[in-house]
């Protein structure tokens, strides 16, 4: 089964990914994960933190001569603030490392500081929020960078738009041509298709610059190319609807999720919500007359565009403090302030890419199977011949 790992603080020295279970033979670019890495970096209303780092993937195992095989892949990227921190966060405690320590004692409302410090019994929550920061998720575009790979051997792609930041909301459907547009571009100001909407958004986040406030929004991820037939509905935990939200809300700051046109359909009458069956005679395969559905029915795919969307909350760490406890004295206080940004929705959009190429090259391999990528792809062009022929 394919799966992967992550390891990794904030602050430490690196974070880690291991990929297990991916078949030998899949072709692997490391400047293709790179640029993953440095979509993930982009986006209007980014913190100081994204001047400091430029994430570049080490592949240190599981690949040689750009290739796969077939043994586990272990990915390193560096954090480069890390020398800011060789003292306050070191492996092996040395003298003094007590007065340089930078604790964390007023927990941020919205964050995993509190929640976690009772968790494991810590009286500062430094060492919670180091993993529980967003910045592990280089560690997971890493990852998708290779499950994307995967896919892409079988006309499979994943990229994602921003469709809300706030209130301000895109009022239109984004082709897929947009989408790739969007991905090429080389300055990302916060990932809307529409350049009029994206001005809008903008203004928001404006907005709460000037406040000390931060944003949230709304990311919508699309996989092209599909087959129908991944996922099943025979148990609860293989439906494939349920495994992609619960990668997309295990993203920090991730609060909802959607799939398809879920909360328009709840708003309204079956005969307008369910996608229409048509049969293309020429390219002998079924179609539909809409996609309300997101590309998934009874937790398999259907053939059509998988959508599925992201509800991000605003980021916890606000520059204007809301009101906390102090951990040692009890007393009233301010939340912490840790260097932060103001809106993310663009960077927790490549996330989600990353996190449903993750999920939709799991369920490919688990219907086609192969050790190697040669194997996969003739059980994958076996299955092709079968829905034809149906």
């Amino acid at each position: 089964m394919l799966r992967f790992e992550t390891a990794g603080e904030s602050h430490g020295e690196c974070l880690v990914a291991t990929l297990a279970g991916l078949p030998a033979g899949i072709p692997v670019s490391v400047d293709a994960i790179n640029r993953e890495l440095w979509r993930r970096q982009q986006g209007y209303g980014r913190g100081g933190r994204m001047k400091i780092e430029t994430d570049r993937a080490e592949i240190v195992a599981g690949v040689r001569h750009s290739h796969t095989i077939g043994s586990p892949v272990a990915i390193i990227i560096r954090n480069k603030d890390w020398q800011n921190w060789t003292q306050a966060l070191p492996v092996e405690d040395i003298e003094g490392a007590e007065d340089k320590k930078k604790p964390v004692t007023r927990p941020r409302p919205g964050h995993a500081d509190l929640a976690g410090a009772l968790k494991y019994n810590f009286h500062d929550a430094r060492y919670i929020l180091e993993r529980a920061s967003a910045r592990e998720t280089a560690a997971r575009v890493a990852v998708g960078g290779i499950a994307k790979a995967l896919l892409g051997e079988f006309g499979i792609q994943v990229l994602s738009h921003v469709i809300a930041v706030g209130q301000a909301r895109l009022q239109r459907a984004a082709g897929w041509e947009e989408l790739i547009a969007l991905s090429k571009k080389e300055e990302v100001l916060l990932g809307c298709v529409d350049a009029e909407s994206e001005a809008r958004m903008k203004e928001v986040v404006d907005e709460a610059y000037r406040t000390g406030d931060t944003i949230g929004g709304v990311f919508e991820v699309v996989a092209h190319g599909v087959p129908p037939g991944l996922g099943s509905h025979v148990t609860w935990d293989s439906r494939l609807d349920g495994r992609l939200a619960q990668a997309i809300v295990s993203m920090q700051a991730v609060k909802g999720v959607e799939v398809g046109f879920a909360a328009e359909g709840a708003a309204s009458f079956g005969s307008k919500v369910q996608d229409t069956i048509h049969y293309d005679r020429k390219g002998r395969h079924f179609t539909r007359g809409a996609n309300r559905a997101g590309g998934l029915e009874g937790g398999i795919s259907n053939g059509e565009d998988v959508v599925v969307r992201g509800f991000l909350k605003p980021i916890s760490t606000l520059r204007r403090p809301l009101e906390s406890v102090d951990l040692a004295t009890r007393e009233t206080a301010l939340a912490a302030y840790e260097r932060s940004d103001v809106a993310v929705v663009p960077a927790a959009g490549v996330i989600g890419e990353a996190m449903v190429a993750f999920v939709l090259a799991q369920a490919l391999l688990e219907k086609f199977g192969g050790d190697s990528l040669a194997e996969t792809r003739r059980n994958y062009e076996g299955y092709i011949a079968q829905l034809k022929s149906f």
